[in-house]
């Protein structure tokens, strides 16, 4: 049997603030913070323990790793990849949500945010929101950068990553874990669990509370939990 944590990472300061995030590479809030330390509290009282950790380009998920790590005392390899980022909502990155959804409507708002394969409008190329003007994505090929993103096209560039390389680790017998974000997360888990497209607007990630996978040797889940008593 195979077992690998999910961790959402903390509250983000734009969190707080309603905004949509996506790509923004905002820090943790102060509550982020306090949820990343009980996570790794909540970890190391379970007598957890791993080899090998993933996470994104965005500081709220790598700061949170970092943290957990700390509260563990764990100094373990630590991979990052911008696949893991969280999903990137176009235009509307950086905008308050309910602002958002005051313009276009309960429905129309939902299929942005919720869906599975509809991309809110894409920025233009020449925007600062636009990942190819930034300079941590200097190595990752300008074609593949999104201008937005759905969560079908968020599972199709994590899966991707899923494959070729976390897998890979988990076969050989690694404990992983893996701090991300709701998106990336809810695009690993629709696959695990073999979700569908009409089911996987329903499903949130907590943030900061370890989601425990056991898999068999098919990678198929055995159970799945969320760990601690703060749900």
């Amino acid at each position: 049997m195979y077992t690998l944590v999910l961790i959402r990472h903390g509250e983000s300061i734009l969190n707080a603030k309603n905004l949509f995030t996506g790509w923004e590479d905002t820090d943790l809030s102060e509550k982020g913070i306090l949820e990343a330390k009980r996570t790794g509290d909540v970890l190391r009282s379970n007598q957890f323990t791993f080899d090998i950790a993933f996470t994104s380009y965005l500081k709220r998920a790598s700061k949170t790793l970092e943290i957990i790590l700390n509260e563990m005392k764990l100094n373990i390899p630590i991979h990052s990849s911008w696949r893991l980022n969280e999903r990137h909502y176009g235009s509307f990155e950086g905008l308050n949500k309910d602002e958002v959804r005051k313009q276009y409507g309960e429905h129309q708002f939902e299929i942005w945010h919720r869906g599975y394969d509809v991309a809110p409008p894409p920025v233009s190329l020449d925007d600062s929101r636009y990942p190819g003007n930034d300079v941590k994505y200097k190595d990752v090929p300008k074609e593949e950068l999104p201008q937005s993103e759905s969560l079908k096209d968020v599972e199709a560039r994590f899966m991707h990553y899923w494959i070729d390389a976390i897998v890979q680790e988990i076969k050989k017998n690694k404990r992983i874990l893996i701090v991300a974000h709701n998106n990336t997360l809810r695009a690993l888990i629709k696959n695990l669990d073999k979700i569908s497209n009409e089911d996987i607007p329903s499903l949130s990630i907590i943030t900061g509370v370890p989601l425990v996978y056991e898999l068999d040797e098919t990678l198929t889940p055995i159970r799945h939990f969320y760990l601690g008593e703060n749900i």
